[in-house]
């Protein structure tokens, strides 16, 4: 009996019906800590000039007081979305700590204006734009860890990125 596989889901024999599934995007959602993401998305925009897409808020109550939370912002930067949030307490939330696990990386001409820039808003710069045979985008590279923890890597397009425009 042959095996049949689609999308990863293997079918012993069985007349099953093939769906091609197809995701429009990825984004990715960015947690910090409760009730400053509001913050967060305020330093995207001035760090960085990210645009604000969509927001959906919710009220959090407090020692009887009722505190605007954010359920989710969608942030586009550099023709990408992402989505910042509080973190929640909530039972149901989909994260429960926050992690630094990820890092974003823009590409520019400019990184020395671009740190400096993102150092302006509250970012901490991380060691001194390297460049070379050892930075990750094989340019210009320049770090800076955002208030709420997110590593941001500031790098030149690399020259493959660079002779594939020319070319196009």
């Amino acid at each position: 009996m042959a095996t049949e596989v689609t999308n990863g889901v293997e079918h012993n024999g069985a007349d099953v019906e093939k769906k091609t599934v197809t995701f429009t995007s990825v984004k990715t959602q960015v947690f910090v800590e409760s009730l400053k993401a509001n913050d967060a998305v305020s330093f995207y925009k001035s760090a960085f000039g990210a645009e604000e897409v969509n927001r959906v808020s919710y009220s959090k109550r407090k020692a009887d007081q009722e505190l605007p939370g954010l359920l989710s912002a969608e942030i586009k930067l550099a023709g990408t979305s992402f989505i910042v949030s509080d973190l929640s307490d909530d039972a149901n939330a989909l994260v429960k700590t926050v992690s630094s696990g990820m890092v974003f990386c823009l590409e520019t001409e400019d990184v020395e204006a671009a740190v400096e820039k993102a150092v302006k808003a509250g970012a901490v710069a991380d060691g001194e734009i390297s460049e070379g045979e050892g930075a990750c985008c094989g340019g210009r590279v320049g770090k800076v860890t955002d208030p709420y923890g997110v590593v941001w890597v500031i790098c030149t397009p690399s020259v493959a990125k660079k002779s594939a425009n020319v070319e196009a």
